[in-house]
């Protein structure tokens, strides 16, 4: 079961079916766009006095210069550009953009804190581009590093409608893992599980974005396997669940009685 974004999924639900699986494709987080305009454009007509955007997620990015484009033509030169991780990375060098931080490994706000360029910030505006609610971490370590800190959330992570359809393969035993890239999801995921199957639902293996979502499903009550991929990337949820499903098979090869032959 994929409970990615409906937007965001189908890349890594095309990379389990090119690998044997059955991807069940179950959102269990919808994003739209931030409820608050007037904060953005006030921030979007003195960009001029940032010195560092950051832009945590894909979806801040999307959101974030769309938001943008449409109040102004460009970014100001003097702006610096850093991201949470790669994927967001990525996503502004395909708007034409130039990435000035970006954590080599790591994919958290703990990551892109280490890097040295952050740690003496004294004085400097920091604009954060996220969503609604989420960490503060990432805010709250570079003020007590000297910085200036304001958030501006381009777009909303909502709980999405969903149908008895999408269930079913829950329900009918079809599912073999679920695949979990972020707590929200899986607190949303939670929320979205009929009452008749939270029980069955608690028992599911779980291949999870990081060890972090690991410890708070087991906190929640999963008591199935679970799997934690090095980060939440599609390539890394998939060897994670190639693990998963190699943990699983020796398992089985465990189980199975041995055959004994007798001579005459």
């Amino acid at each position: 079961m994929v409970t990615r974004p409906a937007h965001q999924a189908e890349p890594f639900c095309q990379m389990i079916t090119a690998h044997g699986g059955i991807a069940h494709r179950c959102p269990a987080m919808a994003i739209t766009a931030g409820s608050n305009p007037k904060a953005i454009d006030q921030w979007v007509e003195k960009l001029e006095t940032v010195d560092l955007a950051i832009f945590v997620s894909p979806n801040a990015v999307e959101y974030g210069l769309r938001e943008i484009y449409r109040r102004r033509t460009d970014l100001p030169d003097s702006m610096r550009l850093a991201t949470v991780g790669q994927k967001s990375a990525q996503a502004l060098v395909r708007n034409g953009l130039c990435v000035d931080i970006c954590p080599d490994s790591g994919f958290d706000s703990e990551a892109l804190l280490t890097e040295p360029v952050l740690q003496q910030v004294e004085g400097q505006q920091v604009l954060i581009f996220r969503g609604n609610g989420g960490r503060d971490l990432l805010g709250a370590t570079l003020r007590n590093r000297g910085a200036r800190v304001d958030y501006v959330e381009v777009y909303r992570r909502i709980l999405p409608p969903v149908s008895q359809q999408q269930m079913a393969p829950l329900k009918n035993g079809e599912i073999d893992v679920i695949a979990v890239t972020s707590a929200e999801l899986l607190n949303n995921l939670c929320a979205l599980i009929p009452d008749d199957l939270h029980v069955f639902f608690l028992q599911q293996a779980l291949v999870t974005g990081c060890e972090r979502i690991s410890e708070k499903a087991r906190a929640l009550g999963f008591s199935g396997s679970i799997i934690s991929a090095e980060n939440p990337s599609d390539e890394a949820m998939l060897n994670a669940l190639k693990k998963w499903a190699q943990m699983r098979e020796a398992t089985h090869e465990r189980r199975r009685p041995k055959t004994i032959s007798g001579g005459a």
